[in-house]
């Protein structure tokens, strides 16, 4: 991909440039990560999967992550127009964009 997972150069105007805070902004979301995917996958009801999705989606943007952004706005809006077609590749690639965000994350950590 020809983006990276994570645009820290977003995410450090977004801090002010405080590693501390860009270190707390990046566990948090990747703790957020797992609890809204999770919750995409498994809830029985689209109405919990759309507010997942949409949550998962704005954490995303607010760090920089913005294949996760799409890739959560996409399960968004295709639940909305309840169009399941096309969910499971949409799923597949919001779990292949946070385990990548997640990836930053962990090296990005182990830097600091």
């Amino acid at each position: 991909m020809s983006q990276t997972a994570i645009d820290l150069d977003h995410l450090a105007r977004q801090t002010g440039g405080d590693q501390d805070l860009e270190r707390e902004l990046l566990t948090l979301f990747a703790q957020q990560c797992v609890r809204h995917l999770r919750t995409i996958h498994q809830a029985e009801d689209a109405r919990s999967r759309m507010d997942a999705a949409h949550t998962l989606k704005g954490a995303a943007r607010a760090i920089g992550a913005w294949q996760v952004a799409d890739a959560a706005d996409a399960i968004e809006r295709q639940l909305a127009e309840t169009n399941l077609r096309g969910t499971e590749a949409a799923m597949d690639t919001l779990a292949l964009a946070a385990a990548e965000a997640r990836a930053v994350i962990a090296r990005h950590d182990c830097a600091a």
